[in-house]
Parts: structure tokens; sequence; C-alpha cells
């Protein structure tokens, strides 16, 4: 598994505003969840049922997980309830969850931001946060279990970086080793891993991650980036890491 630590951003030209402000505002919501507890987390996360039926689930339902049968809490959500589909990306299911989507944010975002500009790099990422869960949407529109978390989003920002910038130098922790990578082989390998998890996950069975989002998600980005960055090239021969590097789950949901 490969841990990002940094990447080569000395040809960035402008500061990221809009990426230090969803990250405020990831932090933001999930103070919001510590301090709403389940009702709030549960009733502003995308459920797939309530979303293709257009209906707010409020009774706990019962799930088949591994032969046996779990109680997944539902709680009012927003009106209308497809409001969540925006809500979701903002939230997370535990601090290691909302701490490493942060960081592939903080590292990955500014450079797809400085490459569409602020405004686009905006709708960019909402847009791939709403094809990471319309995704997750279609392999289970029947599913109550609530799916919560920015990596669908943050999917899309790995995928136009893997077609803007594939031999920009990552740093990355390896084991207990600290070496640089062509984000090709970096970005690459987290899109195979998910593909594979998808995979390898028998239909039906929760296995508490929405890889399908982050498939969504991903490929979202990459078409997207064809058609608003069409003709502008990525920073793709930085040798090194140069100028500035940067450096609880909630049972019964997806995270994604």
């Amino acid at each position: 598994m490969f841990i990002p630590l940094g990447d080569d951003n000395s040809g960035r030209r402008i500061t990221p505003y809009v990426v230090y402000g969803l990250v405020a505002a990831n932090a933001l919501v999930w103070y919001l969840q510590m301090t709403g507890g389940e009702p709030f987390t549960y009733g502003f996360s995308a459920v797939p049922y309530e979303i293709t039926h257009g209906v707010d689930l409020t009774r706990a339902n019962m799930v088949d997980i591994h032969g046996q049968d779990f109680p997944i809490p539902q709680y009012p959500g927003p009106s209308p309830i497809y409001l969540t589909l925006i809500s979701s990306m903002f939230m997370h299911g535990g601090w290691m969850h909302i701490l490493g989507n942060m960081l592939y944010l903080w590292i990955f975002g500014d450079q797809i931001e400085d490459l569409l500009g602020h405004v686009k790099f905006f709708f960019f990422y909402i847009i791939c946060g709403l094809g990471a869960a319309f995704a997750q949407i279609l392999y289970n529109p029947d599913s109550v279990i609530p799916t919560l978390g920015a990596s669908g989003a943050i999917a899309g920002v790995l995928g136009a970086y893997l077609i803007k910038h594939p031999t920009n130098r990552v740093r990355v922790l390896v084991m207990r080793y600290i070496t640089h990578m062509p984000a090709a082989v970096v970005l690459g390998f987290w899109i195979v891993l998910q593909i594979f998890s998808q995979v390898s996950t028998p239909a039906g069975e929760a296995s508490g991650v929405a890889y399908m989002a982050h498939i969504g998600g991903f490929m979202a980005g990459v078409a997207l980036i064809l058609v608003l960055a069409r003709g502008r090239g990525g920073n793709t021969t930085s040798p090194g890491l140069g100028g500035r590097s940067k450096p609880g789950f909630f049972p019964g949901s997806w995270s994604r």
C-alpha cells in the first residue's frame, strides 16, 4: 500500500483557496457529526433506496450481512431528500476516513485547481462527487445502507491528476520506507485496487467501502478533465520534489 506524503507543486501558479475551503467544510461537517451523533449522520447520508424512490426512510431496516440480520438506523433527512447527494460527500465514518481523504485532497487537489481555476475546480469537484454517488446507487438502487464520504469526489481529482500529471513525482511511504514514484504508479495502483476490490466483493455483500463510488468518481474526473482542460498540458516533467510539498467508524454505512 502506498501512502502519499507530498508531490512536486513547484509549478503551481495560484493559491488553492477552493481546496482549503473544501478541507474546512469537511472539518466543519465532521464536527457537526460529532455533536449531532447518529441522527445527523444517518439523516444526511445518501441512501440509494431514498434517492431511487423519492422517500425519506425514518425507521431502522434489517439488512442481511454474512447470513445475519443487522439493524440499519434511519433518521429524517433534508427536504427534498435528494439534497443528501450533496451533504453526504462532506461526511465521514471515522477519524481515519476523514484524515485519509483530506490527505489525498490536500496533496493532489491543488494541481487540478491550478489547472482549471477556482470556479471550474469547485464545480468539477461537486460533479465528480455526484458521479460517484450515482455510480453506487445504480449498482445497488434498492440498498438501504447509507453512503457517505468525500473520497468519491476526491477520486475524480485523482483521475484528473493521473491524466494531466502522470510523471509528476510523488513522495510516498511504502511499508517503513519513504521513496519517490511517478503519479501514474501511485494513482494507477489505487484505481486498480478499487476495481479489484469491487470485482472480488460478492454481489449484495456489504464490505463497508463503496468501491463502485470510487470507480465512478475516478471515471467522472477523467472524462471531465479531458473536456474542461482540453489543450492545457500539465506539469509532467518534474524530476523530483522541488518547491513545496504538502505533507471511529459509523456501523451500517458505506464509506466513499
